[in-house]
């Protein structure tokens, strides 16, 4: 079967090389040559239990098990088996025959297809069908893997009913599992109308694009959609909801629905969709692109009027949402800023944009210091409150201004306070509300003591691991004592120093951990 499998796979990939060359479609060329060097990359292998005596019952068929045996034991360069490789997902190892191990208790979530060609019942079938029900937030295609597919040649699930009596607790009334393709191309027909439904209902002419000539070429044309879908976070939540459901049930209806022609609706709202994430989370919209392109190519779609995608576009009007606005927190002209919001026309997106970047730089100042999260709930606060309707968007987009201001200042304050990122953290976690200003320089110096004992003097107290270790931790844990008994003030009474002490102690473990700041 397997040498049977690599005759096939060798002439499969001469009959693509010998369509290319006749396929006048320099973009259908493409896929072919992308095609077939992919199946150049792709490694299989056997997998299968060993058996006493398994090179004689081989060699009674005129077979061999040998090479197949020695790839199954063999570790490669970086000391991973054949189990590990198969279960990363960029590893060249996309398919294994298997006979009776990996069947059942194989935990390999991006694994997608499962083709059953030997009899199976019971709590055997059960665990087999159950290896492609992972779902994974890897990416082929940009696009994630919601379900798994299981390709039965010898009638399987006939005994799939029974299977489900005896292992589950349901009656007989309990829904069949398994759908005809009838059935599947009926609820994608009714999540395309009700993701159409919604999108009437909130003024968004998704279906009538579909009318336009090169509706997937001007980016611009989706704009006005984004925008009114970014008012408001639920209706964006909603949105998604639809696009997913129509997303599934497509993939699901794979391949009969190729010859459908549902390929330019499905892909109406993965592209609003991808527009909108350009924005919400700093996205290019390339990838969302490409990937509407394999998908209006796979299903050989031909519109009459329409132009669909033919290939990504790198005019100017493509590339006015290519990844938002560039931000510079140190450089934003606030009051510029203002002046601009009040002539903008998509002013939701403009809102977006901006929100999108103070999330995003806020999380990575939340990385320089954990102190800062007062920041995220005055940050979500403003969200909720527009979301419920309390504020109107000029109201939103000040309030945003407003935080955008003391999020510049916040990022600055380590300059004038005289410390590094790293000081000022320390700094934070030893303060108390209300010090002098004698007290405020002790702890400044007790920061950039413990900082200076920690990662420079010696004997050195941060080894590697030291976290793991009741002993190590024992030692860390000492020294911060030491530091901040000898620098902070007086006024720090035993309790106050203890809670301190254990702040920044807890923080250090947090850290190293993680393999983060202090981690040996």
């Amino acid at each position: 079967m397997y040498d049977k499998v690599q005759r096939l796979w060798k002439q499969e990939i001469s009959s693509l090389k010998g369509i290319i060359s006749k396929t006048p479609s320099e973009i259908e060329k493409r896929r072919l040559r992308h095609r077939v060097e992919f199946m150049r990359t792709v490694e299989m292998a056997v997998v299968i239990s060993k058996d006493t005596g398994e090179k004689e019952k081989f060699a009674a068929q005129n077979l061999t098990i040998k090479p197949h045996r020695e790839r199954m034991d063999q570790l490669d360069e970086y000391g991973h088996d054949i189990e590990y490789n198969y279960q990363d997902p960029e590893h060249p190892l996309q398919l294994v025959f298997v006979c009776a191990m990996w069947l059942t208790d194989f935990d390999a979530p991006t694994l997608s297809t499962l083709y059953l060609d030997k009899p199976m019942r019971g709590h055997t079938l059960m665990r087999t069908i159950a290896r492609t029900n992972r779902v994974t937030s890897w990416k082929i295609n940009e696009v994630e893997k919601r379900n798994g597919e299981i390709v039965d040649y010898c009638n399987v699930f006939s005994n799939l009913k029974l299977a489900l009596k005896d292992y589950t607790q349901e009656d007989d009334e309990t829904e069949w599992p398994v759908k005809e393709k009838a059935e599947l191309f009926r609820l994608l027909d009714d999540a395309i109308e009700q993701g159409f439904a919604f999108c009437h209902e909130k003024a968004v002419a998704l279906r009538e694009a579909l009318g336009n000539d090169d509706v997937f070429k001007q980016v611009g044309r989706f704009e006005p959609f984004a925008n009114t879908l970014l008012a408001n976070d639920e209706w964006r939540r909603s949105f998604n909801r639809h696009e997913n459901a129509i997303t599934s049930l497509y993939e699901a209806c794979k391949p009969e629905v190729l010859e459908l022609g549902k390929g330019l609706e499905v892909a109406a709202f993965q592209y609003l969709r991808g527009v909108i994430e350009a924005h919400i989370e700093q996205k290019n919209v390339d990838a969302i692109s490409l990937k509407i392109f394999e998908l209006l190519n796979e299903s050989d779609i031909v519109v009459e009027g329409v132009e669909v995608l033919k290939a990504p576009q790198k005019d100017a009007e493509y590339q006015m949402i290519q990844k938002g606005k560039t931000w510079d927190l140190s450089k934003i002209n606030v009051d510029k800023l203002r002046e601009e919001f009040k002539q903008v026309t998509y002013k939701h997106i403009e809102i977006a944009d901006l929100r999108a970047f103070l999330q995003l730089k806020l999380e990575l100042m939340l990385q320089h210091n954990v102190t800062r999260t007062d920041f995220v709930q005055r940050l979500q606060q403003i969200i909720d409150t527009y979301n419920a309707g309390d504020s109107l968007t000029e109201s939103y987009y000040e309030n945003l201004m407003q935080f955008t201001e003391d999020l510049r200042t916040e990022d600055e304050r380590h300059i004038h306070e005289g410390l590094n990122e790293d000081e000022l953290e320390l700094f934070d976690l030893l303060k108390k509300d209300t010090m002098t200003q004698d007290e405020t320089q002790k702890v400044k110096l007790a920061a950039k003591s413990l900082l200076h004992r920690l990662l420079e003097k010696h004997p050195k107290v941060l080894v590697q691991d030291w976290y793991k270790d009741t002993q190590t931790q024992k030692m860390v844990r000492s020294a911060v004592e030491q530091v901040l008994d000898h620098n902070l003030p007086e006024s720090y009474d035993q309790a106050v120093f203890r809670e301190k002490c254990d702040n920044v102690f807890h923080l250090m473990l947090d850290y190293a951990s993680h393999a983060r700041k202090w981690a040996a």
